[in-house]
């Protein structure tokens, strides 16, 4: 790439993981297109994306660890429920037709913000709940299943987490994207980078470094914003970004 191509990939990334931080998920939305508008292959861009988009959690995960915000022991069951589910998913994807996925995953996304947004209270204060063994035990299949999105789709599944922490477990807004942005964009997709490719997809290393630089920038960027947002503003950010992401993966735009 040329110098103008190598801004471009470095803003592009910067952008799309500052407003994935602040939101809950969604850097595909801008990056994994970028990587196949500048000649990337499908597959060889999805895995590229994926081990780029672990530096987004690093990123976030050095704020909120700073910070003292970081809830350690739903981190790491947030991350070992879905562990399973993303390693089938990055499995089957190599094997298995995206188009129709995609839509349909679209539809979900769409879903989502729809939901969000007709529940205006949604998310606004913690209340707890279903944080009991029984609740623990439940949650996680549904995690579990959200996993097999992570692993193998390039946007979305992030978003489907932080909500669904903020209405099974009674999270607010703020704390659903920070467990969130650890959990699935640290330990989720680094382990979909992986499983992708010990089943043989490949990963264009030159640009790496670039990538990696957008995503630890804007994963601190935007939980650094988070942090100082209200549970509103971040409300309003995670339904602007379920509609355009389920628009792009619905109508392929």
């Amino acid at each position: 790439m040329d110098g103008l191509h190598t801004f471009g990939l470095f803003i592009g990334s910067l952008l799309a993981n500052t407003l994935a931080s602040l939101s809950g998920g969604g850097a595909g939305l801008i990056q994994f297109p970028l990587l196949i508008f500048l000649g990337l292959p499908f597959s060889v861009a999805l895995a590229t994306h994926k081990v780029a988009s672990v530096a987004l959690g690093l990123g976030a995960a050095i704020k909120y660890i700073r910070a003292g915000k970081l809830n350690r022991s739903m981190t790491a069951y947030v991350m070992i429920a879905g562990t399973l589910g993303v390693i089938l998913g990055a499995n089957a994807i190599l094997f298995v037709p995206g188009r129709i996925a995609e839509a349909a995953l679209g539809l979900l996304i769409l879903g989502l913000g729809l939901y969000s947004l007709y529940q205006p209270g949604l998310g606004k204060a913690e209340n707890s709940r279903r944080r009991d063994h029984k609740g623990l035990m439940l949650g996680s299949l549904g995690l579990a299943a959200i996993g097999i999105v992570n692993g193998s789709l390039t946007a979305g599944s992030g978003l489907f987490v932080t909500l669904f922490l903020i209405r099974w477990f009674g999270y607010d807004y703020r704390q659903a994207v920070a467990l969130t942005l650890i959990s699935v964009g640290l330990f989720w997709n680094g382990t979909g980078a992986v499983a992708m490719y010990a089943a043989g997809a490949d990963i264009y290393w030159p640009w790496l470094p670039i990538l990696i630089a957008g995503s630890l920038l804007g994963g601190y960027l935007g939980a650094h914003l988070a942090g100082r947002q209200s549970n509103r503003l971040i409300k309003r950010c995670f339904e602007a970004l379920t509609f355009l992401i389920g628009a792009k993966l619905l109508f392929g735009l």
